[in-house]
């Protein structure tokens, strides 16, 4: 638990860091803050593993910018958000990921379209964009176990009904309306570095996606020509599920081999939160030639 870092921003979603993991460090930031105070914590220390929680609203509205910049950078932190298409703890209002068209319990209409969090994710450089369903417990773990051993920005969009203001006929994040609108791209299988496990399936019928620490994801096609390596084709899924009204999950994009941004700015491998002060503390002297050099 004291290698792991929890995180979270203002919101229903947020809470979920008080619910697991109780002897590691936690950070609950300010409302759509969070890709700031997770950028500071693997600056300090890379040698964490951070875990982001946010929602729809903490993200895809207030927290929009820092989203942006969080994918763009490529830090390695597990984005999870909690997507219930509205703000549950503010009385059910729209959020920007409730589909066009959509409505809420009260009878109001989505007159506006939807940001789609994983499409966004995937053009501004994130390096592994998921989508699933808190229904779907298999699915979810998989890409859970995979996120832990990816390194680099990982994206979970968890299509996560809230039952109490948007779990109503009308709505597109209900139970009901994505248990029955679920496309899965793939049967997902992850098999950690430390097991030795050949995986039999058919040849041309399963892609195994190597992690950064070694582990695989063993991923059974369902979609006869879907590459999760090919970031046209991805952006392409998600764009024609959305049209039918349907939710593609399961991997949808991932680049095992990008640099993440710690790796880029070249960093000592050591954490910089436990160098000795003589190493980061510059003697007089040294200060006094640098100021000598620029005179």
């Amino acid at each position: 638990g004291r290698r792991v870092v929890k995180l979270s921003g203002i919101g229903c979603s947020s809470k979920s860091p008080a619910y697991f993991l109780g002897a590691s460090h936690g950070f609950n930031a300010v409302h759509g803050r969070m890709p700031s105070v997770a950028t500071g914590a693997m600056l300090a220390n890379q040698a964490l593993l951070a875990i982001g929680v946010s929602g729809d609203g903490d993200t895809g509205a207030i927290g929009i910018g820092q989203f942006v910049h969080l994918m763009r950078r490529n830090v390695p932190v597990i984005y999870i958000v909690e997507n219930n298409g509205c703000y549950g703890l503010t009385k059910g209002q729209l959020s920007p990921t409730a589909d066009y068209g959509s409505t809420l319990k009260n009878g109001v209409v989505n007159d506006l379209p939807a940001i789609d969090l994983c499409a966004l994710a995937i053009e501004l450089g994130a390096s592994f964009v998921a989508r699933s369903f808190s229904g779907d417990k298999r699915q979810l773990l998989s890409l859970l176990k995979a996120a832990i051993s990816h390194r680099g920005t990982v994206m979970l969009d968890v299509l996560s009904p809230c039952v109490t203001f948007n779990d109503h006929d009308g709505s597109t994040k209900s139970y009901s309306y994505v248990k029955d609108h679920e496309e899965p791209l793939s049967e997902i299988s992850f098999v950690p570095f430390f097991e030795d496990m050949s995986v039999d399936y058919e040849p041309g019928t399963t892609q195994a996606v190597p992690m950064h620490d070694g582990s695989k994801l063993y991923l059974k096609k369902l979609e006869q020509d879907y590459d999760p390596t090919d970031k046209v084709k991805a952006l392409q899924v998600l764009h024609e599920s959305a049209r039918r009204g349907e939710f593609a999950t399961g991997l949808i994009y991932v680049e095992p081999d990008k640099p993440d941004f710690l790796t880029l700015l070249n960093l000592v491998e050591e954490p910089l939160a436990e160098l000795p002060a003589e190493s980061v503390r510059p003697p007089r002297q040294a200060l006094e030639e640098i100021m000598e050099s620029l005179r």
